[in-house]
């Protein structure tokens, strides 16, 4: 399946302005591969429609370089094979620029073919944005010149979310509960090295591991996490298995702390609400209520376009990231971007975020925030539910900055 929506800028006309832009004019095509159909397909259709609003709003003047953005989705039905093909048909067809973020075996699987065609094609390179795949290795050992990550790793989280838990005396019995794959896996291992750094009696009683996208029902899943005297769930799971394991939860009547990497995606806020007071608090790099007129019109504007919440800012971040560099650059040649955009400090959605020249991950602010319902000073609804993710606290950009073991190969 293909979705192909032209994002056409209105061309206002700068006569009589001192401002010049390098590219003004040029198009930008990006393809977008994530899953659109399958057990992950609402979330990557809300991202899709994410990337291609945005890069309508931040087209044309709206933007440093002056360029027009045209976002493509391909549909790699969350498969890292599927990605493979979705990204030779891309490259193919002429896109110089592709993005992805559900799932790190994906991720993985197009770092590495980008870096082999740009090493075989000089002069047709290609650059990936990584929006969402929080794998830190994409980072580390196997980090690449070519690939730039928006959204926090599960480490820089992790190393967030234990640091707000250490402070948590209620937090004693913990039951971990994630996705059997590179991020599932990755939550488990870091929540467990910094809690025993942090909060050392804080003890793990049970650790599980279940198939990703395929279990139908997690009640006996959730019998487990009763079984085992648990006071507090951790989970990184998303989409469809963060969903029916809150449905779950509910079912059981087993309502106590659970923290959470994406509890705020596609059809989890609903689920959330047909609950009891539930008491989920999220680690992520946005929240329910921004303070800034512009992110607050852009969240207003997209649910009134598709009645659907705008959740996924690293879309913002990416569309201001790639004009930035592309200005700096006076170029849109994806070599010379990429050149551009390392260490380059540029706009996102909670402030001012630099991508980081050692590894191209993005160091910004963080926040926890806990499911609440809706008030006249916090008054987003997500999924008209009433309910929101407030913030309980702020975390500076190196509350959660980890260090890097990447070894980076840069062209030239």
């Amino acid at each position: 399946m293909k979705f192909t929506v032209k994002v056409l800028a209105a061309s206002l006309a700068l006569a009589g302005s001192t401002m010049a832009f390098a590219q003004k004019g040029e198009t930008v095509k990006i393809a977008h591969i994530d899953p659109f159909s399958g057990p992950f397909a609402n979330v990557g259709q809300n991202q899709l429609k994410s990337w291609q609003f945005v890069a309508e709003r931040l087209n044309g003047a709206n933007n440093p370089a002056g360029v027009k953005f045209e976002i493509t989705g391909f549909d790699n039905k969350g498969s890292p094979q599927e990605s493979l093909n979705a990204l030779k048909a891309a490259i193919d067809q002429g896109y110089r620029y592709v993005t992805q973020g559900n799932g790190s075996g994906a991720a993985a699987a197009i770092t590495d073919a980008v870096s082999k065609h740009n090493e075989r094609n000089p002069g047709k390179e290609v650059v990936y944005i990584n929006y969402a795949a929080v794998d830190p290795a994409l980072t580390n050992e196997k980090c690449s010149f070519w690939h730039f990550r928006l959204d926090a790793d599960t480490s820089m989280k992790m190393e967030a979310l234990t640091s707000f838990m250490k402070d948590e005396p209620k937090v004693k019995n913990v039951f971990l509960i994630n996705q059997n794959y590179a991020h599932g896996q990755q939550v488990a291992k870091y929540f467990k090295e910094g809690m025993a750094r942090k909060r050392a009696d804080v003890k793990i009683v049970g650790d599980e591991l279940h198939p990703l996208g395929q279990v139908k029902d997690f009640a006996p899943y959730v019998a487990k996490i009763k079984a085992a005297g648990t006071d507090t769930i951790v989970t990184g799971n998303w989409g469809t298995d963060m969903t029916l394991l809150v449905k779950a939860l509910n079912e059981a009547g087993l309502n106590i702390p659970l923290y959470a990497y994406y509890a705020g995606v596609s059809g989890t806020p609903t689920a959330l609400a047909q609950g009891k007071d539930m008491n989920v608090s999220q680690i992520a790099i946005s929240h329910s209520n921004y303070t800034t007129p512009e992110m607050r019109s852009l969240r207003d504007d997209f649910k009134k376009k598709f009645n659907d919440d705008y959740y996924t800012f690293q879309t913002y971040a990416g569309i201001q990231m790639l004009a930035q560099g592309m200005a700096n650059a006076k170029s849109v040649d994806p070599v010379k971007v990429a050149f551009a955009m390392e260490d380059m400090t540029f706009k996102s959605s909670s402030g001012e975020g630099k991508m980081r020249k050692a590894d191209h991950q993005l160091q910004q602010h963080m926040f926890i925030s806990k499911w609440t319902k809706a008030t006249a000073k916090a008054p987003y609804s997500e999924e008209n539910t009433g309910f929101n993710f407030a913030v309980v606290k702020q975390l500076e950009p190196y509350v959660a900055s980890t260090p890097t073991s990447c070894q980076m190969k840069r062209p030239g």
